[in-house]
């Protein structure tokens, strides 16, 4: 008398059938046929591409095609003049101006902003009483919009009605004419700038803190390191990523810095606050220089994505490496 197998095997003909159990009983992982994830990455790819070419792709088409005529932005541009506008701003004193404004916050926000930020951060992952407060209390103005930051400060220190005005003035000061004086109005500018955006790159620098092991520091503490040396051998090596992430969104925010400066001051007095995408506004909407404008806006373009591709190149590259290494390792 036969008995029929209780076991499964692959069926004949080509016929699918339940997979069959490996030599550790675990079941083989069937693999998805490539037309099936070829459909879904389109699916999920395809609305944020679209968006993608709507939203920077083809404005940089157009300002770039823009760029090489003398327009004012009605009709079609049909005055082709070449290269004239591109060395028309770099011949420009204002727009030379500009980049020498950029260049003089950039290194403010490098050398005052980031290390306050990293000193909050350091002191605010102590255990103080309040700490969480005081972590709300200095990452809120990253809430507000740049606009709003802008209204506040202009009624703060609104002449002979505001706050900070009036406080000054009891003080023997005159803070209502920061705005106004070509010597302080940059730097009032960039202690705004600061006020706003320092909790953002605290709150960075305290995350990355928090994502050191605890037994490096117990390591460092056991062989006998200070605070200073934990700190400068430990901390400091350990938070480079982050650092260096911090240095690239303050970079290129400063880049583009518009909103702010444009509600405080205008780029006034005398073009003294004025940055690259203030002037390329003020010829494209208030002087109808359009073509004009728009060069100014593919250098803005060129630098950002310069400085993205040489930071990446040279200073991030270790980080993405690392990440990809882990990445692959995790597979």
């Amino acid at each position: 008398m036969t008995t029929a197998s209780t076991t499964s095997g692959p069926r004949r003909g080509g016929a699918t059938g339940p997979p069959v159990p490996g030599p550790d009983g675990a079941r083989p992982r069937r693999r998805r046929p490539r037309a099936g994830r070829l459909t879904a990455i389109t699916t999920f790819l395809t609305p944020a591409l679209v968006l993608f070419l709507l939203l920077v792709v083809a404005p940089i088409v157009v300002a770039s095609y823009a760029s090489l005529y003398k327009w004012n932005g009605f009709g079609l541009p049909d005055n082709f003049v070449g290269l004239e506008n591109y060395t028309r701003a770099l011949g420009d004193p204002t727009f030379r101006g500009d980049l020498w404004r950029g260049l003089v916050l950039v290194v403010l926000s490098l050398v005052v902003q980031l290390p306050v930020a990293l000193g909050l951060a350091m002191l605010l992952n102590q255990p103080l009483a309040g700490r969480s407060v005081y972590r709300l209390l200095f990452f809120a103005p990253y809430v507000l919009s740049e606009v709003t930051t802008a209204v506040l400060f202009t009624l703060v220190f609104s002449p002979n009605r505001g706050l900070g005005d009036t406080l000054s003035r009891w003080l023997g000061a005159d803070a209502g004419a920061v705005f106004a004086d070509p010597d302080t109005v940059l730097l009032a500018v960039f202690l705004v700038i600061s006020w706003k955006y320092f909790g953002l790159h605290m709150i960075l620098y305290l995350a990355g803190r928090q994502g050191i092991p605890k037994e490096l520091f117990e390591a460092a503490t056991t062989d006998g390191a200070g605070a200073w040396q934990t700190f400068r051998h430990v901390t400091l090596p350990l938070l480079g990523p982050t650092i260096r992430i911090s240095v690239f969104l303050s970079v290129i925010g400063t880049i583009q810095l518009f909103d702010m400066v444009w509600v405080l001051t205008g780029g006034g007095p005398i073009h003294a606050s004025e940055t690259m995408a203030v002037t390329m506004y003020q010829y494209g909407f208030r002087r109808f220089e359009v073509g004009y404008a728009s060069a100014i806006s593919i250098v803005m373009f060129l630098l950002s994505l310069v400085f993205a591709l040489v930071y990446q190149r040279y200073v991030l590259r270790r980080d993405t490496e690392g990440a990809l290494t882990n990445q692959g390792g995790q597979r």
